[in-house]
């Protein structure tokens, strides 16, 4: 029984894995269907090559410093427990590697390929496996001193802060480092161009896949089959609902907010959907949907921040809220099942938000004051595609 049990739990990891993994391809076309033509078949390159070069960073130093553990022993002791640890790494792989594929969104249109992927390496090998390890292996004594403080450790089950939070807010620094694209802002701050996404098909087809693979994404974040909870599938469910309606009526309509209020609505319910009620993750997910609405509007209006695909409202914004909304329908007097804190919350999101900020800002600062980030002006009215990669989506 206790053989079938663990092999039990290696397979359902394994299939969030999957579900997970396949998640990036829904990154990969809500970026082909958001930015312009000329720029697809680098989304679409940016996407896939990011993930091979988290793999590497992730297996060879990122796992280690988060978890102590590495892969250098024999393939017989790797394998023991029907080898759950190395699927147990490729889950929390997937995780890493989603963290380069938010940034890309907001990067889109001009930034240069290579140092991207520079940048990618760096924030899965040292900066995410840092705070990854803080918050989910209670490395460096940071849960304890919480606990003790705020009466609760900072909950974060899925990630709305450790994986959406912290890609949403490096990927602020990211984009303002970047500067915006041409045209996108008048010299007087007014905007000079809209740059409409170019396929609302390819869009709500990622958001789509996103949106199934996300099950996997939380569910199998229990990562044992005998931690598996309808709760969470529930609880994702009414959140996906919620951010989806709020931001149709929020959004008037628009099928970019349509298509991505149900994201909005999951990366906010990630950190509390083993804990919080049904009814209070519909209403998680509805505050998430307006909010990404406003700020998505805010941060392109009134503020020019260029994020092209709106990452930082969606998973920087969303997931901090998301955080701190797990301290408060989590709890029993919103019949929640308890065991958090809005203080332990709180604190654990600001944190989150300071670490991922400063991360971004000092891993692009130090990328454009040495090599360089942004595409020549030429080789961006050209576009990506056949700047960096000599060929277009529709070759004519």
């Amino acid at each position: 029984m206790e053989a079938l049990q663990t092999s039990s739990s290696t397979l359902f990891v394994l299939l969030g894995a999957i579900l997970v993994l396949f998640m990036h391809a829904g990154f990969a076309f809500l970026e082909v269907g958001t930015v312009r033509e000329k720029n697809q078949v680098n989304a679409l390159s940016k996407i896939f090559a990011d993930f091979g070069i988290s793999t590497i960073a992730y297996f060879f130093i990122g796992y280690q410093i988060a978890y102590g553990m590495d892969f250098f022993a024999a393939a017989s002791e790797l394998t023991v427990n029907s080898g759950f640890e190395l699927v147990k790494f490729f889950f929390l792989l997937t995780f890493a590697a989603a963290i380069p594929a938010i940034i890309s969104g907001g990067i889109a249109e001009r930034a240069r390929f290579y140092p991207q992927l520079i940048a990618s390496f760096i924030i899965v090998a040292l900066a995410y496996p840092f705070f990854e390890g803080v918050i989910w292996a209670g490395n460096f004594g940071y849960q304890d001193w919480l606990t003790e403080f705020a009466g609760a450790s900072f909950h974060d089950f899925a990630g709305s802060v450790v994986v959406h939070g912290m890609g949403g807010w490096i990927a602020l620094g990211a984009v303002v480092m970047l500067g915006a694209r041409q045209g996108r802002y008048r010299s007087d701050g007014s905007i000079g161009a809209a740059f409409a996404p170019s396929s609302i098909p390819f869009l709500a087809l990622g958001a789509w896949i996103l949106t199934v693979g996300w099950f996997g994404f939380n569910v199998m974040s229990a990562q044992a089959i005998e931690g598996i909870s309808g709760l969470v599938a529930m609880n994702s469910l009414m959140a996906m609902v919620g951010g989806l309606l709020a931001a149709l009526v929020a959004g008037k309509n628009d099928p970019g907010f349509l298509h991505n209020g149900p994201l909005a609505g999951l990366v906010a319910v990630c950190a509390g959907s083993d804990v919080m009620h049904p009814m209070g993750s519909l209403i998680v997910g509805a505050v998430a949907g307006v909010l990404f609405v406003w700020f998505f509007t805010l941060a392109q209006n009134r503020w020019k921040i260029d994020d092209v695909l709106g990452v930082w409202p969606l998973h920087g914004i969303c997931g901090a809220w998301g955080g701190i909304a797990c301290g408060i329908f989590g709890q029993e007097m919103f019949k929640g099942l308890g065991g958090v804190t809005f203080m332990a919350q709180v604190i654990g999101t600001i944190t989150g938000i300071v670490f991922a900020t400063i991360v971004g800002f000092v891993v692009y600062g130090v990328l454009k004051a040495t090599s360089g980030i942004r595409l020549t002006e030429e080789e961006e009215h050209q576009g990506a595609d056949l700047s960096i990669h000599q060929i277009s989506a529709t070759p004519k």
